[in-house]
Order: structure tokens, then sequence, then C-alpha cells
């Protein structure tokens, strides 16, 4: 494959989120302890993956792999990062302060 004919990758995606210290999903997780569940994390890279493949944005999501390295309190700010590959992967990386707190693979599915 010549350089020319290789696929156009669309550039990554930033967004920033700062954890609302209401946040509902701190109620029952956990009672005097808060911790984000992760699947408030994978709702918001789904989110952000819906921009860039708008055929798929309301059909099923696959999600490879995911990691969730760190506790995420509220009142934390997170960056999101999410970058396009060749193959249709979305890759999908948190962080708070420069520290990665979670990271995973995405892929739209077949409905």
């Amino acid at each position: 494959m010549t350089p020319s004919a290789l696929p156009q990758v669309p550039e990554p995606l930033e967004r920033a989120w700062q954890v609302p210290l209401d946040h509902p999903a701190f109620a029952g997780h956990f009672p005097g302890h808060p911790v984000l569940p992760g699947v408030v994390l994978l709702d918001l890279a789904l989110e952000a993956a819906r921009s860039f493949q708008t055929s798929a944005a309301d059909g099923v999501w696959l999600v490879p792999q995911a990691k969730f390295l760190q506790v995420v309190r509220p009142g934390d700010r997170l960056l999101l990062r999410l970058t396009p590959t060749a193959t249709g992967t979305l890759n999908f990386e948190f962080r708070r302060d420069g520290e990665q707190v979670a990271s995973g693979q995405l892929r739209a599915g077949a409905a």
C-alpha cells in the first residue's frame, strides 16, 4: 500500500470533564466513601465515540478491552482522549493530573 493509499484517520478528540460532587452514581457506590463506577467512564467514552462514527451512533458498541487503574472521586478533573485507528477501533484514555486512570478500546458493532 502506498502512502497515498493509506486510510485517513481523524485527529484524536480530547474532552475535559469534572466529576460532579453530586453525581447520582455516588448514592450507592459507596455511601461515605464515594467512588465513580467504571461504567460512567465507559458512557462518557461512548458519547465521545458517537461524534466520530455517526453511522453507528445509535447502534451497538463493543468494548473489546477496558482497564480501570485508579479510583475516581467526586470533584476529580479528568481528560478523555479518544484516538481513532486505521482499523476502525477507537482507543480511549482518561487522565487525572497527567496520570492514566482508565483506558480501553471501543468498536462499532452490527446492530
